[in-house]
């Protein structure tokens, strides 16, 4: 007995030394790694700043290594991945955050969200839809149906892009109105395209209400009464657009001039763009004036004399090359080569260009093909900017 205890008196202060120096090497061990974890991290952000986007994953991955369970190196890890194109990784990143069990509900959200991010440029647009729709009743339910928006303006889905439209109008996100004006012409076009012109009017009545101040829906209208060989009533609504849509009378002139000479109502429209012109000179309005002049009078020569008008008001080229068309020079046998010089001079000026990202295009567009902004095309030439 006296044996026994003598032993369990020797190794208490032995098990109590080998215990302290196990505590002194993980001691040691957790601040190494504590050291080293935020040393690569913050290695990763000096890369991010200096935009040096492979070092700064090379960093965070080493980071994530280190310390597993940090969810702010995952998150800026597959942001970086997400911009630089490597969707598929991103992807397993923020899945890897969703499966996690010891995140918070916001975290959780959070992950939900930047999935969904991945998805849309990636252009899973199905998957992304669903991802987002997830979101409902959540902190990101605003930027969630903002993103959803979009996916159903990319995908053309514009029965669900017009619902989503009236719950982010009734949430109080903002004037939604023009916008789904514009889904509605959309619908009333493919209705149109199918044959369904009275189903195509009715969506551009409603289209009118929403926004009674946009050309589009009335544009629209009008080129239906057109088809249906409705030429009165088409003139009529380009008419009435003229007074409510001033902001687009540079897109209206050309169809009403159109429409003056099919339904033979050419002395009043002619007088109408005349006082139009007068406050402000356009080109697309010249040129309606010059078709309707030439009309009236019988005589190009005499509508012609517009364009040298507005050379007295403006230095313009492209009017310019139109007036020398028609022109005798001193040296006749050049003017054709003179012609497709001044022709393709005037063809940048001609276009029209996004206000939001710059895009040129020959013709106007109500969602710009470039960066998809509603509206962001000014209905004038570039030359007039």
């Amino acid at each position: 007995m006296e044996f026994s205890l003598t032993w369990v008196l020797l190794g208490l202060p032995l098990a109590f030394v080998l215990g302290w120096l196990a505590s002194r090497f993980d001691l040691r061990q957790i601040r190494l790694e504590n050291q080293q974890a935020p040393k690569a991290y913050f290695k990763g952000l000096n890369f991010l700043l200096n935009e040096q986007q492979d070092q700064a994953i090379d960093a965070f991955i080493e980071a994530v290594q280190n310390d597993p369970d940090t969810s702010e190196l995952h998150f800026a890890l597959g942001n970086l991945f997400r911009r630089r194109g490597e969707y598929e990784r991103a992807v397993r990143v923020h899945q890897h955050l969703l499966q996690r069990g010891d995140l918070s509900a916001a975290d959780l959200q959070r992950a939900q969200y930047a999935l969904a991010l991945d998805f849309l440029k990636a252009g899973l647009l199905d998957r992304a839809e669903e991802a987002l729709i997830k979101l409902e009743g959540t902190a990101f339910e605003a930027q969630a149906r903002l993103a959803l928006l979009g996916n159903y303006e990319r995908s053309r889905d514009w029965g669900q892009a017009a619902q989503m439209a009236e719950k982010l109008s009734l949430a109080g996100q903002g004037d939604f109105s023009q916008r789904q004006a514009h889904y509605l012409c959309e619908q009333a076009l493919s209705l149109a395209a199918q044959g369904a012109l009275e189903a195509a009017l009715h969506l551009l009545e409603i289209a009118r209400q929403k926004a009674p101040h946009a050309a589009r829906a009335r544009l629209v209208l009008a080129q239906l009464q057109t088809q249906m060989g409705q030429t009165e009533q088409a003139w009529q609504t380009l008419m009435q657009a003229l007074t409510l849509c001033p902001d687009a009378v540079a897109l209206i002139a050309r169809p009403l001039a159109e429409a003056a000479l099919t339904s033979n109502n050419v002395p009043s429209t002619l007088q109408q763009l005349q006082s139009i012109y007068a406050q402000e000179a356009s080109l697309d309005v010249l040129d309606a004036i010059v078709t309707l002049t030439a009309k009236q009078n019988n005589s190009p020569t005499c509508a012609r004399d517009w364009y040298v008008r507005h050379l007295e008001q403006v230095p313009s080229l492209v009017v310019a090359a139109k007036w020398i068309a028609d022109e005798k020079l001193e040296h006749e046998q050049f003017h054709p080569q003179v012609q497709r010089a001044l022709e393709q001079a005037v063809k940048p000026l001609l276009r029209y260009r996004c206000a939001a990202c710059g895009f040129e295009a020959m013709q106007h567009f109500w969602q710009c093909p470039g960066c998809q902004t509603w509206d962001s095309y000014p209905p004038r030439r570039i030359e007039e900017l």
